[in-house]
């Protein structure tokens, strides 16, 4: 018997097939081959329309079926991962009533801290554990004071993996893990947020009902059976937001464990089992997947904008084929890159830096001495000391490191960009060759034991390599990396 693991992003769906015995992925596709359609109707703005993400999932369903000669009553189970922070708003017959406003959206900036002004920092530090910010609530509210025939027609609000298992089952609900994500849960009494809700004015009943993150949720029912290929009685046992489920899928559960990810924006989420937080201004802070009142499990989440998507740049505008050649290129240039300092701050504001614009920064050029192999070192350099940085604020938060574990995909197959992040901050790094739509599969078929199963499971068939501290460079990287940020502090000051 099988499952599928569903990872809902903004730019495609993946889906993962494992079979149940051994935990093998047995097939992971994409849909659709180019990337999802992002609608920007003012700037600052991010749309998607529900109905494209749930039509990939029904054409990826289809295709693992057919691909794998798998019969639908052969999967049992389903998991779901989702793009964070989304807002999905239906009527009472279940249809959509605008296109989502997505996690990269940041109309509701001004909402989110008119918000904390006004509930005060306290409440928000020690109930929230955030900032209400521009996550999924304050969107809410925008809707209400910008489109209010809209509103008034809102039956429930759904984040985007709360809406595949509607149209998969036709049930309406979520779980702790999410509303905490949307900034709707108050950790101190264990509930919905009263005093958030009546700051938005929203009430109550728009709130779906809550379900465990593991366990049957909902079963699949004739229509959405018809629609995806799926069998009619299919469970869905699992549903979290992308960041959660990638640490999960990374077997990183428990206090100390730290999961990142290096695509076009970095993170790195840290478990806790503490509800206290210095930096609640610069890092989210949400109920990991194993996260009850008795036994506190917090996800605390920090994101830097400008990570890959430098390296991206560079790679296009410096006229270098691929990653690989990147790589080779950087190996030849030695650690601070000759004097080149690169600040990745180019994808927007960054919230680890109190929400400041800082920019992308190329630093001490010099036309004569630097060429494409120094800019690749530079720009992994800088990516890996903000990686770095972010991992100061988050000790800083009350947060233990004894071990980061890392996909085996983008940045992090980098040997300068894994070895400079693991020495300036003396913890290993563990590669695992998984992804979020395995992980979702694998804790979607494990429901009874998934905190000891999903371990064993990937550490057995997933372990690529580790990175080590290399001491024996560590004091030119620590030399390389004060100069970036005696460089950062400079711009930081000069925007302020």
């Amino acid at each position: 018997m099988y499952s599928i693991g569903y990872d809902i992003g903004s730019s495609s769906i993946k889906a993962a097939l494992i079979d149940h015995k051994t935990g093998n992925s047995i097939d992971v596709i994409q849909e659709p081959k180019n990337e999802m359609h992002i609608t920007a109707l003012q700037n600052g703005w991010a749309e998607q329309n529900p109905e494209i993400w749930f039509s990939h999932v029904c054409t990826a369903t289809k295709r693992l079926l057919n691909e794998n000669n798998i019969a639908p009553e052969q999967i049992t189970t389903i998991g779901i991962a989702y793009q964070m922070h989304g807002l999905v708003l239906v009527d009472k017959k279940g249809n959509i009533l605008r296109p989502s406003i997505i996690w990269c959206d940041s109309r509701a900036v001004a909402i989110g801290q008119q918000a904390f002004n006004d509930i005060g920092s306290s409440y928000c530090q020690q109930s929230l554990l955030n900032s209400p910010a521009n996550f999924t609530a304050s969107k809410l509210k925008w809707v209400k004071e910008n489109e209010p025939e809209i509103f008034k027609q809102v039956h429930k609000l759904m984040l985007p993996g709360d809406y595949i298992a509607f149209r998969l089952t036709g049930k309406i609900n979520t779980t702790i893990s999410g509303l905490s994500e949307g900034i709707f849960w108050d950790f101190k009494t264990h509930s919905l947020s009263e005093i958030l809700l009546k700051q938005y004015g929203i009430s109550e009943t728009t709130i779906p009902n809550i379900v465990p993150t593991f366990g049957t949720q909902a079963i699949v029912n004739e229509k959405g059976a018809l629609e995806s290929g799926l069998a009619k009685g299919t469970k869905i046992n699992y549903r979290a937001g992308d960041q959660p489920n990638n640490a999960l899928a990374l077997n990183v559960l428990q206090p100390g464990e730290v999961a990142a990810t290096g695509g076009t924006s970095g993170v790195v989420y840290a478990v806790t089992d503490s509800l206290k937080n210095n930096e609640y201004e610069r890092i989210n802070n949400f109920a990991h997947v194993n996260h009850t009142s008795k036994n506190p499990k917090i996800g605390k989440l920090l994101c830097v904008n400008g990570a890959g998507i430098l390296y991206r740049w560079i790679k296009e505008n410096f006229d270098v084929s691929n990653y690989s050649e990147m790589n080779d290129l950087a190996e030849q240039i030695s650690i601070g890159s000759n004097g080149l300092t690169i600040l990745p701050f180019g994808n927007g504001a960054e919230r680890m830096l109190k929400n400041q614009h800082v920019g992308a920064h190329f630093i001490n050029l010099d036309l004569n001495r630097h060429h494409k192999a120094d800019f690749c070192r530079a720009a992994l350099e800088g990516i890996a000391f903000a990686f770095v940085y972010g991992i100061e604020v988050m000790k800083n938060d009350n947060t233990s490191i004894k071990v980061l574990k890392a996909g085996n995909d983008n940045l992090f197959q980098s040997e300068i960009f894994s070895t400079t992040i693991a020495t300036l901050i003396n913890i290993d790094i563990e590669l695992y060759h998984t992804t979020g739509a395995i992980g979702a599969a694998r804790a979607a078929s494990n429901v009874n034991d998934t905190t000891n199963t999903i371990g064993s499971i990937t550490n057995k068939n997933d372990f690529v390599k580790k990175y080590t501290p290399q001491k024996h460079i560590k004091t030119q990287l620590v030399h390389a990396y004060n100069t970036w940020k005696d460089e950062l502090n400079l711009k930081i000051n000069q925007t302020s």
